[in-house]
């Protein structure tokens, strides 16, 4: 069952937590309607399709989909590209410097599916056409990939966050963050392995202060609903070592 992060009546935000079986890496994925319009965001891969595809079509049209938007490029995000261009007339969504690598997800036999149907995001993000609003990519590169982007809904309020924000939780991903020094060790590791470093973080955080954000949602793990529990994450990020900040030589030397 999917969690309802925002509902207005005409606007709402789903998000699936759960579908993940067997070994894979547990990760979230979102669904956001407005009206006829409706936009996928980081669908997975294969161990996610049939059971995601079958959720969302109890919401949506799966032929009728408007967008499949990818945050990144890993298999946990875009790896089921090729079951969703087949089923669905969706336009994809991605950065620029991953836009070229697609192709390789697709069989030949399929041909050019992308074709038209691409949005390859410049460096510095755009706004997303989406019916009578739109949604933003805002730039998160090296948090971890080097082409990543987040993508915000003004009219929720919720910035989708990818791996930022990320926690690795033995149970209740989809409860927001109620202690957030309870809630660091889940989220410690994987980000001082996964993020660029700290002043790419501190440049993201200074970015995000100055939104207009209610709940951040990353791919793993909880949300971070409030804007006090927002700032704790902010000022926790902003300050940490992690990514190359912690290389030395010795993590360069020959086995």
């Amino acid at each position: 069952m999917p969690i309802e992060l925002y509902n207005d009546g005409n606007h709402s935000c789903l998000a699936f937590t759960d579908l993940v079986k067997g070994e894979g890496v547990q990760s979230n994925q979102f669904l956001i309607i407005h009206g006829e319009h409706d936009a996928l965001i980081d669908p997975g891969g294969d161990l996610t399709f049939t059971a995601l595809s079958h959720e969302i079509s109890k919401h949506v049209s799966l032929r009728d989909l408007e967008y499949i938007i990818a945050s990144h490029q890993d298999p946990d995000i875009i790896a089921s590209i090729s079951s969703w261009i087949q089923r669905s007339n969706a336009t994809v969504v991605c950065s620029k410097l991953w836009a070229r690598f697609l192709p390789h997800l697709i069989p030949g036999y399929l041909g050019d599916r992308l074709g038209e149907r691409l949005i390859a995001l410049p460096d510095g993000g755009q706004d997303i056409p989406f019916g009578d609003t739109v949604i933003k990519a805002i730039p998160a590169h090296f948090l971890h990939s080097v082409g990543n982007f987040h993508f915000y809904d003004p009219v929720s309020k919720i910035l989708f966050s990818g791996d930022m924000g990320a926690s690795m939780v033995p149970e209740g991903p989809d409860q927001p963050v109620e202690d957030f020094e309870k809630h660091v060790p889940y989220m410690v590791a994987f980000h001082k392995r996964y993020m660029g470093s700290k002043k790419v973080c501190r440049l993201w955080a200074d970015m995000v202060w100055d939104m207009d954000v209610e709940m951040i949602v990353p791919q793993h793990g909880r949300p971070f609903k409030g804007r006090e529990m927002i700032n704790q994450f902010l000022g926790w990020i902003g300050h940490l070592d992690c990514g190359i900040d912690l290389l030395t030589q010795e993590n360069f030397r020959v086995p």
